[in-house]
C-alpha cells in the first residue's frame, strides 16, 4: 500500500468511529417529551441555549460527507489495483475448436484417454 492508500484507510476507520459515537451521543425524537417531567436540563447548557441538535447534527453530517469521500477513494484505488494485477500476466485459459458435443456427433468418443491426449485439462497461453 502506498503512502496515500493508508492515509485514506485511516482517516475512513477514523471518520466510522467517530461517526459510530456521534449517532449514540445524539437524542432522538423522543428524547424532548423526557425532559419536560424535569430531566435533562443541565445537559443543554454544554452547546448552548439552543441545545446540542444542530451542532451534532452539522458535524454528522460533515463526517458522513467525508466518510463518502474516503469510501469512494478506496473504491477508486481498489480498481486500479484490479487493473493492475489483471495486466500481470495471468494466463487465459484457451477454448479448443471443436466443441465435445460436436465430436460426439460424428462418433468421436468424448473421453481424452480415447482420443490420445491423456489429459482433459484446457490448455493455457
Amino acid at each position: 500500500m502506498d503512502w496515500m492508500e493508508t492515509l485514506v484507510v485511516v482517516v475512513h476507520v477514523v471518520i466510522a468511529v467517530a461517526l459510530v459515537g456521534l449517532v449514540l451521543i445524539q437524542q432522538g425524537k423522543g428524547a424532548d417529551a423526557g425532559a419536560a417531567f424535569g430531566g435533562g436540563g443541565a445537559s443543554q447548557t454544554v452547546f448552548g441555549s439552543q441545545g446540542s441538535g444542530s451542532f451534532l447534527t452539522r458535524v454528522t453530517s460533515f463526517l458522513a460527507l467525508v466518510f463518502f469521500i474516503t469510501s469512494f477513494s478506496l473504491a477508486i484505488f481498489a480498481k486500479q489495483r484490479a487493473e493492475v494485477a489483471g495486466e500481470a500476466g495471468i494466463p487465459v485459459v484457451q477454448e479448443r475448436s471443436a466443441a465435445p458435443a460436436e465430436q460426439a456427433e460424428d462418433g468421436a468418443s468424448v473421453s481424452g484417454e480415447e482420443s490420445g491426449n491423456g489429459d482433459a485439462i484446457p490448455e493455457l497461453e
